[in-house]
């Protein structure tokens, strides 16, 4: 129903069927006059942000939900007479997609610059995937979705992109020394590019999930000097394997028959550790499904509907963050409460002080030569 019918209250829901947006509103067409009593549903995995005379009042978890505004039907239409039958007070609901939405891709458009320490200055390409969800929904709609009706994830996509390929290169001037030692890595890669983007998901409300690196390629004049080490490497590998085979034909030559037993029990001692510690992650896993979100004070894993920290009471419904400080700041605050701020502003970009390329704030390296920045 719309929501600038005369008589009738609205129900106000919302079914999304691409699986591909992130934030709806209602209505799509700037804002309506949702009256007194309308019912607005949230299902599973959505929230919802009711903003009235444009301020974002609160946010409702699954459930009916009752509003509350200053539209009377057919009153409100006999007031608005001197705003040509348009009420003054406009209301809208932002539904957000609290999913985790999968198979985000991110690669390096360009080569980018990384100094090896036995190759010297190389250009390296870079692709993944990664999954993100929703973690604030009310700092995500004022920090990028702003007054768009309909936020899909193919308009964020690209820039949280770009932001990982930037944090990327950081992270392997600062822990990696040369490519040769690249293989067998990108697990921890990926797992420490994960910490490193966290202050900038969140910095708009984001969570990142996952993080996928599927390659790292250098160039190919690049790749075949690393096939040529592989085969020299293949002489030293002989060697140790006639050492090892040797030694174990005389530890067979000394064996009895009575310590198989032996053996296999010290086998079994040994698996048990790794049993348990499976178990164990696995009850952590199912455990962080039902409390994904993160306390930015005390940093303790709180439930996704938390209203307030249960350790140490910190407000987990962001509004808005300092670009400076990280604090929350309250609703419709101009200046920063901890340290002064304007809201207003955003973030500089850093320019690099060797070629002057402009990189993401809080860069260590330069994406366009390589070379340190601070």
């Amino acid at each position: 129903m719309g929501t600038d019918n005369v008589v009738f209250l609205e129900v106000l829901e919302w079914f999304d069927e691409t699986g591909k947006v992130i934030v709806h509103r209602i209505p799509e067409g700037g804002s309506g006059e949702i009256k007194y009593g309308a019912q607005l549903i949230v299902r599973e995995n959505q929230a919802a942000i009711f903003f009235y005379q444009g301020r974002a009042l609160d946010a409702f978890g699954t459930g009916r939900h009752t509003l509350t505004t200053a539209n009377i039907p057919i009153l409100t239409k006999i007031l608005s007479i001197p705003w040509g039958m348009k009420s003054p007070l406009r209301a809208e609901v932002y539904f957000v997609s609290m999913k985790t939405f999968t198979n985000f891709k991110w690669g390096t458009r360009d080569p980018v610059a990384f100094r090896d320490d036995e190759l010297g200055l190389i250009r390296l390409r870079a692709f993944g995937v990664f999954n993100v969800r929703v973690l604030q929904p009310v700092l995500f709609i004022n920090t990028l979705v702003g007054t768009q009706g309909i936020y899909k994830t193919e308009e964020i996509e690209e820039y949280l992109s770009n932001v990982i390929v930037s944090r990327l290169n950081d992270f392997l001037g600062e822990n990696l020394d040369t490519i040769f030692n690249l293989p067998g890595r990108y697990e921890s890669i990926s797992e420490g590019l994960v910490k490193q983007l966290h202050d900038d998901f969140t910095h708009y409300g984001l969570g990142l999930a996952n993080l996928y690196i599927n390659s790292i390629t250098p160039p190919q004049d690049v790749q075949k000097a690393i096939d040529d080490k592989s085969r020299l490497s293949v002489f030293d590998d002989l060697n140790k394997l006639m050492q090892m085979k040797a030694a174990m034909s005389f530890e067979k030559a000394s064996e009895i028959q009575g310590e198989a037993g032996a053996g296999l029990g010290m086998g079994m001692g040994f698996m048990m550790p790794a049993m348990f510690g499976d178990a164990l992650k696995t009850r952590q896993t199912q455990k962080e499904v039902i409390w994904n979100a993160m306390c930015p004070d005390c940093k303790q894993r709180v439930p996704d509907d938390a209203r307030f920290c249960p350790y140490c009471g910190h407000q987990m419904l962001v509004f808005l963050q300092c670009s400076k400080c990280g604090k929350n700041i309250p609703p419709n605050a101009r200046f920063c409460p901890v340290c002064g701020s304007p809201t207003s502003e955003m973030p500089e970009h850093v320019n690099c002080p060797a070629c002057g390329a402009k990189n993401l704030p809080k860069s260590v390296y330069c994406n366009q030569c390589g070379g340190k920045i601070a």
